[in-house]
């Protein structure tokens, strides 16, 4: 039987030796029905002991089928026959032992040479799943593996249906064979790391090592809907990739929510300025509201009826009968215009966001009384997706149209504008011809990315402390007032104020808490600036104390900000001075090779750079620009940070900074996205690249605690052994014009989540605080002479 010959971690045999376990149990009751039953069962044990031992082949089940259907009576019951949807059968297999009437006439309308089949199950991953068994069941580790299971079985009227799968296992045993390999807890985490490495599970679980014994039973019900609206939701955020059969899909799915495999859908835009509907403009999607007409009024294209619900109610308009409707109101042209696309029935449903109308969802049948104000409803589920969409749509369409009005648009570097200007005239000369365009989305192919940063290190412990220092020089000052308020008129509550100002103190001392700061103003601005307005009135010298309080608030955020303020202009002194000098050298380094740039102040100066033939427009790349843009880097890199160095002393919060280049030794492809104007790797697999940069500067080095950027040096991380070869020959020829030490350490980094074998150069960086005199110094040094 092939069921039992697939290639498979268990060895699989039918056994009901779990079923007469139970009933063995059941034969001692004092229930006599059960006990009855029970020796029933137990008697066609002992007469078909292979039952019990396990059976492998169709024509023992065909033989034994009366006695299993006996053994299997109690799960399924006979008074839930037409509702429940369920089989007994073996892991992850079609094989049918047993299965309930509603199943059959399930299988039976989907036509007699439909077999049924799990649809989203791979070969290797059924592999995989029946490891996770062994693992959960025989060795205890609970480690979920599972995922949802489906039968997709079309219904009698070809529509495809959904049936969601739930094992029970409760009736499995499984046994060791001979060839079963012993798994230990590092060998459980290896498997965990290659999921999708069917070689190394099949390297601790070999085929058929373990016996399976025993029999599943799959309980199923429908999800349609619920797939429905999933693949919806999918099939929405892929519009704007691809259009082919969009509409074709779209309306399954619909007919799917629905349950109604005739149903068709429609979509007209709303232009608010002119207050009329459109044609969405993108190809087979009709407007059932416009007919062959692009434009209308909305008081001349609805009725009276559902122009009240969609601008007035903002809900939908059902008619279950169109024909009925045009009789009752002949002067309506909305309904005659329905009747004469062959619609008898539909929903007319407003499609809004930010609380402005944005289009509307046709929904329609050639049937009457299909559509109508009870499922109606069912839009309850789907509007919230369908806004977000048309909310996309409208962001992209501005967008699209700001390029082409605008002569520049903002982070459209200079090399890459003449793009972006290309395609504005081709769209422009295709909308005047009448010929139906959209704006092109702006892509770069086969470019090499370059990524570095210098990094703030240790920001957010920096502002924290600024932030404990302030509000500790504030509590203070409020409890030097009260104690002399206490003085003056030693009531009760001002004790209690002043028990509270110090629990302030104390907490802050030790630890700051996420909303220690807001709970703290949030105490000064209710109790505090009243009493303080109080003790003003009534003691004179305590005015001058609380006037002298208030002077050392800051007058925009009511609250001492004196060192973080320090930090503050720290930080925007840092940024300013390595972005300038960073946008300084590009200029020089765009004469060399025209290349994509971008930088961004965060707590530090990044930068990205892309080089390539798609982004000079001319046929005149080689490799030997990239690297020399490359070699361009470092020493920039070494040169921002001698700049901070010398700018340090001057700064009023003393802080470090590291620098770190990340390589990535392949080509990419680059995407502007509309919505946040600005460039971004494309593709799946490039993605990774945006992975690495977003986490790699956090990570430490294998093995220890220690973080693979550090104050001094300047890091260099890698993937590949060509590229530690290739930047090691420009730190040798950097060594050599003093920009760095002698220090290089080549280092493993832990693993990132989905990105595994980086590698890092470490390097110190030479120092030279006086341009006029020849010295350089390591970082040690370095901090010795400006102490």
């Amino acid at each position: 039987m092939e069921t039992f010959d697939q290639d498979f971690p268990m060895d699989i045999w039918i056994s009901f030796s779990s079923f007469f376990d139970r009933y063995r149990e059941y034969a001692k009751s004092d229930r006599s029905l059960l006990k009855n039953r029970a020796l029933k069962i137990l008697d066609i044990a002992e007469s078909h002991p292979i039952l019990e031992s396990g059976i492998q082949t169709t024509q023992e089940i065909e033989e034994l089928r009366p006695h299993i259907d006996v053994i299997l009576e109690d799960v399924f019951s006979e008074i839930l026959q037409k509702n429940e949807i369920k089989i007994a059968t073996i892991p992850f297999g079609n094989l049918v032992l047993k299965s309930t009437r509603r199943y059959r006439s399930i299988v039976e309308e989907a036509g007699s040479s439909f077999i049924p089949a799990i649809t989203n199950l791979e070969d290797d991953h059924y592999y995989i799943m029946g490891c996770s068994i062994i693992l959960n069941h025989f060795y205890g580790y609970s480690i979920d593996f599972r995922r949802p299971f489906y039968y997709k079985i079309p219904d009698a009227t070809g529509m495809i249906r959904y049936y969601k799968i739930l094992y029970n296992a409760d009736f499995v045993k499984i046994e060791k064979t001979d060839l079963a390999v012993n798994i230990t807890d590092e060998e459980v985490g290896e498997l965990l790391d290659h999921f999708d490495d069917i070689s190394v599970w099949k390297k601790f679980f070999p085929p058929k090592s373990y016996k399976f014994k025993g029999v599943i039973i799959a309980n199923m019900f429908d999800a349609t809907t619920d797939v429905s609206l999933s693949e919806f939701k999918t099939s929405l955020l892929q519009y704007d990739k691809t259009q082919n059969n969009f509409i074709e899909r779209f309306q399954d799915i619909f007919r799917a929510i629905f349950n109604l495999p005739e149903i068709r859908i429609g979509f007209s835009n709303y232009n608010e300025e002119d207050q009329v509907f459109e044609r969405v403009p993108f190809k087979d999607i009709d407007s059932y509201i416009l007919n062959d007409r692009y434009s209308e009024g909305c008081k001349e294209a609805l009725c009276c009826g559902s122009y009240e619900n969609l601008f007035g109610k903002s809900t939908y308009f059902p008619i279950s009968d169109v024909e009925k409707f045009q009789r009752l109101m002949p002067d309506e042209k909305f309904y005659e215009n329905l009747v004469n696309q062959n619609v008898h029935s539909a929903i007319i449903a407003p499609i809004e966001g930010e609380g402005k109308l944005l289009g509307v969802l046709e929904i329609v049948s050639p049937n009457k009384r299909e559509l109508n104000s009870i499922n109606a409803h069912k839009l309850q589920d789907v509007m919230p997706y369908l806004v977000d969409s048309v909310l996309r749509s409208k962001v992209k369409a501005e967008n699209e149209l700001e390029l082409i009005i605008q002569e520049e648009c903002t982070s459209i570097h200079g090399s890459v504008y003449w793009k972006f200007r290309q395609e504005a005239k081709r769209f422009v000369r295709s909308k005047i011809e009448g010929l139906p365009t959209s704006f092109r989305e702006i892509i770069f192919e086969n470019v090499y990315p370059l990524y570095g940063q210098i990094d703030i290190k240790g920001s957010s412990e920096a502002r924290n402390e600024a932030i404990q220092k302030d509000l500790q020089l504030q509590l203070i000052e409020i409890s030097r007032i009260l104690d002399r308020g206490i003085e003056s008129d030693s009531l009760p509550i001002y004790e209690q104020l002043k028990f509270r100002i110090d629990k302030f103190i104390d907490e802050v001392t030790s630890q700051l808490e996420v909303d220690s700061e807001q709970r703290i103003l949030n105490f000064v601005k209710k109790d505090i600036t009243p009493l303080f307005e109080h003790l003003k009135s009534k003691y004179s010298d305590l005015e001058i104390l609380i006037n002298q309080y208030y002077d050392q608030l800051d007058a925009e955020f009511k609250m001492v900000y004196k060192h973080r303020k320090d930090y503050d202009e720290s930080v925007m002194l840092i940024n300013k001075k390595m972005a300038d000098l960073l946008d300084q050298k590009q200029v020089e380094a765009q004469q060399l090779y025209p290349h994509y740039f971008e930088r961004f102040k965060t707590d530090g100066v990044e930068h990205n750079m892309y080089i390539g033939e798609s982004i000079t427009k001319e046929d005149s790349f080689n490799k030997i620009y990239l690297k020399n843009l490359r070699l361009w880097q470092l020493q920039v890199m070494c040169e921002m940070e001698n700049a901070y160095y010398q700018l340090k002393q001057d700064l009023p919060a003393k802080l470090d900074v590291a620098s770190m280049i990340l390589v990535f030794n392949t080509s990419l492809s680059v995407r502007f996205r509309m919505d946040e104007k600005r460039f971004d790797v494309d593709g799946t697999y490039n993605a990774r690249y945006e992975v690495v940069k977003k986490r790699v500067d956090k990570a430490n080095i294998k093995g220890t605690d220690e973080r693979i950027t550090k104050e001094g040096k300047l890091t260099i991380v890698y993937s590949q052994r060509s590229d530690e070869l290739e930047y090691l020959r420009y730190v040798k020829f950097l060594q050599s014009k003093k920009y760095l030490g002698d220090e290089v350490e080549i280092l493993e980094l832990e693993d990132l989540q989905g990105v595994t074998g980086l590698k890092a150069l470490r390097i110190n960086i030479l120092y030279h605080p006086d341009e006029n005199k020849k010295e350089f110094y390591n970082y040690e040094d370095l901090m010795k002479e400006l102490a």
